[in-house]
């Protein structure tokens, strides 16, 4: 995806160079380049030289964006007409270019295993004792959240007949109903309404 972006930026590039070329010929400081530049776009049908290709693979990197999209517009107007024409280090660079191990692709540093898993413990071991400290200064939990109370929650839905299809009031029920807690005694809960 990246690759795609800068041809695409580096296409617009030479297209609006290759139209100011003529005109900024006089006025630009340095003729040579555009006129260079000019013999790059209309030279494509013409092989690569062999030292532009060279050792393409170490180089790919640390070459400026610019430079890697020209070379591979000119490869890819060398690839537009017969592959019999390209020469051998064409169609290697060619093919490197397009699937080698760079960009998206390229292999992950020495040890990021270890660098991920790092960083997710220590998100763990940051997580947990914010848990703890939380745990530690908040309040006990409500009166509601205990057996006694939940039992006599049981026992106001049996009265009413609350879901007498399925649920505690039909016959038959051996579910726990509304009771998920231990007791207030066991919780340290008391019982008696806070004022």
């Amino acid at each position: 995806m990246l690759f795609r972006t800068s041809i695409a930026r580096a296409s617009q590039l030479s297209a609006s160079a290759s139209r100011h070329a003529h005109t900024s010929l006089l006025r630009s400081p340095a003729p040579l380049a555009a006129c260079k530049f000019q013999q790059k776009r209309f030279n494509a049908g013409h092989a690569i030289s062999n030292p532009t290709l060279a050792d393409i693979e170490r180089r790919w990197e640390s070459m400026p964006p610019q430079e890697q999209a020209d070379l591979w517009m000119a490869l890819r107007d060398r690839m537009k007409k017969d592959w019999n024409e390209m020469t051998t280090q064409e169609k290697k660079a060619a093919y490197w270019i397009a699937f080698g191990p760079h960009g998206p692709r390229a292999e992950p540093p020495p040890g990021e295993g270890w660098k991920v898993f790092r960083y997710t413990m220590y998100g763990l071991v940051v997580s947990s004792i914010v848990f703890a400290i939380t745990r530690y200064f908040a309040r006990p939990p409500p009166r509601t959240m205990t057996k006694e109370w939940q039992e006599a929650s049981n026992e106001y839905m049996k009265s009413q007949n609350i879901n007498p299809i399925t649920g505690i009031s039909s016959e038959g029920y051996k579910g726990r109903g509304m009771v998920q807690s231990r007791t207030a005694k066991e919780q340290g809960i008391s019982l008696e309404p806070e004022e």
